[in-house]
């Protein structure tokens, strides 16, 4: 029976998970896991030894060669050879900053993750409106939205309303933070499949493709007149992020299969 493969520590979801040749049309792809974009940020731009690599990414240093071997290799096709680069899926599970060694330093993911979110309470009787927020408008990309404003409604008249940063969460965690926060309804602009498979599963109704200022788009939604889009997908989403049948770990941000998106 062959050995289960180890997950590998990752420091945090990377920005940016998917590149292309600019205006030129291309069918061919490169899947590239999140272990293996570790070993590249750690290896080519922290300038971590290969050492140093596998301490943090606790795994072996033979297995971390191997895996940043066939990370170079991906990335040269992709450059070499013009084919879409894809950053999704691997066996990996997010730091917690639990970690004794990360970098060298203090890990980046645990200064966001330990900073508390104070949230007011919201009263029984009101609805709580999440909005993706960016300088007063909808945020158009669910799974990098630093921030919400959350709107409590009474009676169709919004009463409270106040913003809440994110922490740097991705995408795997907020539909949990949203549902720890009391929120009743989204409105976002772009979501990924993933997004909208984890929103679902929480029972949060999700109206999104919505642009413009954020109060007004919820004053919208109160009088019935939201311009929203049924079949709303991330404009920067050519294909979904599935979840495979791996899985490391407790971490909700451990999405360890072989989907694919394009931010």
């Amino acid at each position: 029976m062959a050995r289960p493969t180890r997950c590998r520590r990752v420091c945090m979801e990377p920005a940016y998970d998917c590149f292309q040749p600019d205006g030129v049309p291309t069918r061919e792809e490169v899947m590239m896991t999140l272990d293996e974009y570790e070993t590249i940020r750690l290896i080519d731009l922290e300038k971590r030894t290969h050492e140093q690599c596998a301490k943090q990414m606790e795994i072996s240093r033979t297995t971390v060669t191997e895996i940043y071997e066939t990370a170079r290799q991906k990335l040269a096709d992709s450059v070499v050879n013009g084919k879409r680069l894809y950053i999704s899926g691997g066996h990996y599970q997010l730091c917690d900053g639990a970690a004794s060694f990360c970098c060298n330093k203090k890990c980046r993911y645990a200064k966001t993750s330990v900073k508390k979110i104070r949230i007011q309470r919201k009263e029984e009787n009101q609805m709580r409106i999440a909005v993706t927020y960016e300088n007063g408008k909808v945020f158009q990309h669910f799974g990098h939205t630093k921030q919400f404003k959350f709107y409590d409604v009474e009676d169709k008249k919004v009463v409270k309303s106040q913003i809440v940063d994110t922490n740097g969460q991705g995408h795997g965690a907020l539909s949990e933070f949203l549902t720890q926060a009391g929120v009743d309804m989204l409105i976002c602009g772009g979501i990924g499949g993933g997004a909208q498979t984890a929103l679902s599963n929480t029972g949060i109704p999700l109206y999104g493709g919505v642009t413009g200022e954020a109060d007004e788009a919820v004053n919208a939604y109160l009088t019935g007149d939201l311009n929203y889009d049924v079949n709303v997908h991330c404009s920067h989403h050519e294909h979904e992020h599935h979840c495979g049948e791996h899985h490391c770990g407790e971490d909700k941000h451990g999405c360890v299969g072989n989907g694919k998106s394009c931010q």
